[in-house]
């Protein structure tokens, strides 16, 4: 009997990490990709973009993550920007034990409504639980803010890794109940090459690439550290 291609075939999707400086994106996604961390006093600042690609089963389906780990330094602004076409999901992170990083929260989201539609998958996500005495953001806070968003929310410590995985696997599932986020590039795949199929998938757009071609490769992505 041959096999369903359905469950052989990955479903490709681009998350992105973002939000301020020093809140621990890049932790998250070496914790996730890794299950390693770095202590902060041997961490440094992401620069440009770095890239992850990651594998998991999700929902009885499997799924090709690539995550693009983008900078939160206000420098690079334009750099990253480019990077937002074609993601299906964005992962926004503060940190719970710096009020300035969750009160910027709103600018990140405004960014969002210039770069992706509404239909793209969202989660807000607490980073440091782990500095739970040093605490400025309440969780009950934080979590409302989420809802008035329409994202997902989650807490969690790259250092421990509680809510790590949760984080990621909460926005896959997401994206993998919105089928219009994944689709198209099934039919694209099969041979649709429409202007609106490659405006919604990002093709020929920085930051995407076919995860499927030998030696791929992030084509115009800073090799930033994966601290």
């Amino acid at each position: 009997m041959p096999q369903d291609k359905n469950n052989t075939t990955p479903i490709n999707v681009k998350l992105l990490l973002i939000g301020n400086s020093s809140v621990g994106k890049s932790s998250l996604l070496l914790r996730f990709s890794d299950e390693q961390w770095l202590p902060e006093d041997e961490a440094s600042a992401t620069i440009g973009v770095d890239f992850r690609v990651h594998k998991m089963d999700v929902k009885g389906k499997k799924v090709k993550l690539s995550i693009w780990d983008t900078a939160g330094q206000e420098r690079f602004r334009t750099i990253t920007s480019s990077y937002y076409r074609g993601a299906q999901g964005i992962i926004l992170v503060y940190d719970v034990s710096s009020r300035e990083s969750f009160d910027a929260l709103p600018r990140w989201y405004s960014e969002l409504e210039t770069y992706v539609s509404e239909s793209v998958v969202k989660i807000v996500v607490g980073n440091k639980l782990d500095k739970e005495y040093s605490r400025q953001v309440p969780t009950a806070e934080a979590e409302a803010f989420a809802q008035r968003m329409n994202s997902l929310f989650v807490e969690a410590s790259a250092k421990t890794s509680v809510g790590v995985r949760d984080a990621f696997r909460n926005v896959v599932e997401r994206i993998l109940d919105t089928p219009e986020l994944w689709e198209p590039a099934k039919k694209r795949a099969k041979g649709s090459k429409g202007n609106e199929e490659n405006l919604r998938t990002g093709e020929s757009m920085p930051g995407n690439i076919d995860l499927n071609a030998p030696g791929g490769s992030p084509e115009g992505a800073d090799a930033g550290c994966g601290c």
